[in-house]
């Protein structure tokens, strides 16, 4: 199927040539080049046929496909000699040029002879040298063909460094990749380093640079104790070369790295998102690097006990680690001996076996906020190892009955003995002990269900709680237990009454739904007789919960009492009877109450006694909770640093007990919160990866990408611009992210973030791409056009600094048409006049009139705010609006005009005083007042006296930081007179 519409004449061909430089480089981009050489044919122009048999040769050298660019070349060659009048100065630049890329792709096929491969170096020299062209690119091919061989580089190093560059030399960034490359295989990593200074600073690039350097100098940076630069190349790097076929060699250095640095893990979420490159690599060369640099992962990963993992390898069959090891290894070998036995060494063979047997450089090394350990892939949903539970019973009899004691107390290490029981329960060759003791075997079914369905309610996971809560009250019936039917039905009418409400009025359904649930309970409570002193317990624990959380709905201040009545029940019953943990649970529940109703000092009060309590007599596996909820409290009375003493204390306690136990994900959220509140964000940007994380694999994945997605702002917002598209990318390759299964707005949420760090981080090609996609799917959000509103306005000014404004005021006409139904003033005015800015700075006089259309429906957006009451969070919209008529009129020449706006910004902004809040934006409209006064109308005088009364105010004030670009402005017009 055709890529693109047939070109009828030379005009056509050459607008679809320039289309398709636009592509990335691909199959796409590749086809369609192509398709534009036999287009090209058919006219009787040999112009035309130049210029698309150069697309397609670059198509093809960077899409990874070598063996096809010299064929293309040579018809090139053939046209240059049969007809050189075609060629200009600039097509025969070209010609020239791609010499060196004809002899690296004879380089990278092993089926080409060596022969072959040196009479391609003569015939480049003799092209030269009749041209009258200087040899130092010449001599840079031979280097790299002695590299290629593993000869002793010295003289061929020299002969080319030697030289001074000339205008066919490979760019600035390659030779010094190369040079460094030679430093390098030296061993001398320093000088190699401080060869790459330029490019590894951003100072020199190109097409492939920085990202081969990069790839290369992740070793001797972590060898020479540049730990951190490394990382940060890492992760900038990586994304530069990401599932292009072209840099496969790139990839497989970077799945090297992450297998020396502890990061195995990382590497296989890697290996994942560059399976293409197993099919679609046709280089030979670049194959053999990829594949070597997937072997050292795969074999790290093997040695580390992990064969059996799933690995993404070739399309057909599902691969383990070891499996895919096995496949690669004999691929990869293969690959070395065609190129010894094309070369006549064993250097590619010896280098193989270097990277094969490097040692890991380090045992651990955080690459991303996300880092995760083989063991966590390896169970996703394992809690993280806490303190050593009590050693579990080898006997069946002693841990069913060890189980139930445990459940009793309601102590944590149940869980593991539940989790025991679950696994020898479910066996094919289970017997159930004969034991008066133990009881029969649907007991135990019983005790297995209910354990089960209270790890699904602690989940919020209600539907599933009352189902097998219910089920579970009918085995103990059967197993003649009333008492732990009855806490089970128990259970179920809680439970039941935590179901989201249908009713208008939620609040309203679930506070009735849970005092009917309390009256069951108590109903319940007066008619099952002979319970135990631990199950009354846990009844009246249940009545009080019901009522607590009816509070916690309402709010209502009658609500109170009741509670406080049922808690003296409860501490009374657990006092008598020395039951520890309901003891906790009731002044738990009280202090709680105090919060609900806003008085926190004395819920502060009741969780110091509690606390003192705990540390006295136990149960020690309550005091991270209750650290955690005093933390809150103190944050809620503007004690941020009495919270984080709370929070710091809960969580180091946290380790000794499991992690849903000890609440220990909302331990590290809260902290974050609060380290927020005391200017320490990196610290609260580790805490909440560490959350999310936990949560994630807890299985409350909602809650953790939510929490990731707070993490991922937070970096942005921090200016780690690489870790958060590194950290959103790796969550949006999460199974249950790409089959669909997320909330699709939670996705969006992740994906609008990552557009807007790819924009950040000035790779706005890929994050209008994002942008665009987003407000299509946007755009089918009925429930919520506001946010397809502010998607749309950004996406609009996305493809206006693009320089798309046909598209860009579609997209602008979409956002405004979904503002009408869900109006977001402050965003759309901001994008409004960002956009019009764009236009009005691009395209001069002739962007002028949709420039200030723009500027109109901005200021309709700011009558409509008006109307309703908006206050801006930021700037007032109208004096925002003033301003950018002022520097839209500006930009396209319309200085009157401008200075006229400005002036209306100035009335509108208003003389500056001893607050902050006004004085920056009148000083940024004195600026450019005094700016588009002094300097384009020539108006020397009235602008030094606008600036220096200006500067005079400000100084006055003590807004000594707003007056120095005044200051600056006025110097620089005094010198100009």
């Amino acid at each position: 199927m055709p890529t693109t519409t047939h070109p009828r004449n030379t005009d056509e061909l050459y607008q679809a040539l320039q289309d398709n430089d636009r592509r990335p480089y691909g199959r796409t981009r590749t086809v369609t080049a192509e398709e534009l050489v036999e287009a090209a044919e058919q006219f009787e122009d040999p112009l035309a046929l130049v210029r698309a048999l150069l697309e397609l040769q670059e198509a093809y050298t960077y899409g990874s496909e070598p063996r096809k660019s010299p064929v293309v070349f040579a018809r090139l060659l053939t046209l240059f000699d049969e007809q050189p009048d075609v060629f200009d100065e600039r097509l025969r630049h070209l010609l020239f040029w791609r010499f060196k890329w004809v002899a690296g792709a004879l380089r990278a096929l092993p089926e080409i002879p060596l022969a072959g491969l040196r009479q391609w170096l003569t015939e480049m020299r003799h092209r030269y040298e009749k041209a009258g062209l200087d040899l130092q690119p010449y001599y840079g091919q031979a280097y790299l063909l002695a590299a290629h061989l593993g000869e002793d580089v010295t003289p061929a190093y020299e002969l080319w460094a030697a030289r001074a560059r000339s205008r066919l030399s490979d760019c600035e960034a390659c030779e010094i990749c190369d040079r460094a490359r030679y430093h390098l295989q030296a061993g001398d990593d320093e000088r190699a380093l401080r060869t790459w200074e330029p490019v590894l600073d951003g100072k020199e690039s190109c097409q492939e640079e920085p990202a081969r350097s990069v790839s290369y100098a992740l070793l001797p940076l972590l060898r020479t104790g540049r730990t951190e630069r490394a990382v940060a190349l890492h992760v900038a790097g990586y994304r530069s070369c990401r599932r292009n076929p072209s840099m496969s060699a790139e990839i497989g250095r970077h799945l090297e790295f992450c297998a020396l640095t502890g990061n195995e893990a990382r590497g296989l979420e890697l290996l994942a998102e560059n399976r293409n490159l197993f099919d679609e690599v046709d280089s030979p060369l670049e194959l053999f690097d990829f594949l070597t640099g997937v072997e050292v992962l795969l074999q790290r990963v093997e040695l580390l006990g992990h064969g059996e993992l799933p690995a993404a390898g070739y399309a057909g069959r599902t691969w383990t680690v070891t499996g895919l090891r096995a496949e690669v290894r004999g691929r990869a070998d293969d690959l070395a001996a065609r190129f010894d036995a094309r070369n006549g060494t064993t250097a590619h063979t010896d280098r193989r076996r270097a990277r094969l047997d490097r040692a890991p450089l380090l045992d651990a090394l955080e690459l991303t906020l996300r880092t995760r350990s083989l063991d966590e892939v390896a169970a996703p949903a394992a809690a993280p190892p806490a303190r050593p539970v009590a050693e579990i019973p080898e006997s069946l009899p002693e841990l069913i009955l060890r189980a139930r004691a445990l459940d009793e107390q309601g102590h944590p290490d149940a869980q593991t003995c539940w989790a025991r029981l679950r696994t020898l329960a479910a066996a094919r060759d289970y017997t159930h002990p004969e034991d008066p003791a133990v009881g029969p075997l649907v007991r135990l079914r019983a005790d297995l269900l209910a354990d089960e369905a209270n790890r699904a309610g602690n989940k919020d996971d209600f539907t599933v709680s009352v189902a097998l809560h219910e089920e579970a009250a009918g085995l103990y019936e059967d197993a003649g237990q009333p008492g732990h039917a009855a806490l089970a039905r128990a259970c179920t009418l809680l439970a039941a009454a935590e179901l989201p409400a249908e009713s208008d009025d939620a609040a309203g359904g679930k506070a009735a739904a849970l005092t009917a649930a309390h009256a069951s309970l108590v109903r319940l409570h007066e008619e099952t007789a002979g319970l135990a002193p631990h199950q009354e317990a846990r009844l009246l624990r249940l009545r009080a919960t019901a009522l607590g959380l009816r509070l916690q709905a309402s709010g209502q201040e009658e609500h109170v009492a009741p509670v406080h009545a049922e808690v003296d029940l409860l501490e009374a019953f657990a006092a008598r009877h020395d039951i520890t943990a309901q003891i906790s649970g009731a002044q738990m529940l009280r202090a709680s109450t105090h919060a609900i109703r806003g008085d926190l000092p004395a819920a502060v009060t009741a969780l110091d006694a509690l606390l003192h309590r705990l540390r006295d007599h136990g149960p020690a596996w309550h005091l991270p909770r209750t650290l955690a909820l005093r933390g809150r409290l103190r944050l809620g009375l503007q004690d941020p640093r009495a919270a984080h003493d709370d929070l710091a204390e809960g969580l180091r306690l946290a380790a000794d007990w499991p992690a849903d136990v000890a609440g220990t994900a909302r331990l590290h959220a809260d902290l974050a919160e609060v380290l927020m509140h005391l200017g320490r964000p990196d610290e609260a940007l580790r805490h909440l990866t560490r959350s999310a994380e936990l949560d994630l694999r807890g299985g409350s994945r909602t809650e953790a990408f939510c929490t990731y997605s707070n993490a991922a702002q937070l970096s942005l917002d921090l200016g780690r611009v690489e870790d958060c598209i590194a950290l959103l990318d790796s969550l949006l390759a999460e199974p249950d992210v790409t089959a669909g299964e997320l909330d699709d707005r939670l996705v969006a949420q992740l994906r609008l973030t990552r557009a807007r760090a790819l924009h950040v981080g000035e790779d706005l090609k890929a994050a209008t791409a994002e942008f665009v996609a987003l407000a299509a799917e946007s755009a089918a959000w009925d429930d919520d056009p506001g946010s397809h509103a502010m998607i749309a306005a950004e996406t609009a000014v996305l493809l206006g600094e693009s320089g798309e404004f046909g598209r860009a005021r579609e997209a602008m006409d979409q956002a405004l048409a979904a503002h009408a139904r869900d109006p977001r003033h402050e965003q759309l005015s901001n994008c409004l006049r960002e956009l019009a800015r764009h236009r009005a700075q691009q395209q001069g006089p002739d962007g002028l009139a949709g420039a200030l259309a723009l500027l109109a429906d901005a200021g309709r957006v700011a009558d409509e705010a008006r109307a309703a009451g908006y206050e801006a969070h930021g700037r007032s919209l109208d004096s925002a609006l003033a301003y950018e008529h002022g520097r839209v009129n500006a930009y396209a020449g319309a200085y009157e005009d401008a200075l006229a706006a400005l002036e209306r910004a100035l009335a509108l902004v208003g003389e500056p005083g001893a607050e902050q809040d006004r004085a920056g934006e009148w000083a940024e409209c004195v600026r450019l007042a005094g700016a588009v006064e002094g300097i384009y109308l020539e108006r020397t005088a009235p602008a030094l006296a606008r600036l220096d009364a200006a500067v005079s105010r400000l100084t006055a004030l003590g807004h000594t930081a707003e007056s120095e670009p005044l200051s600056s402005l006025a110097a620089r017009l005094r010198d100009e007179e």
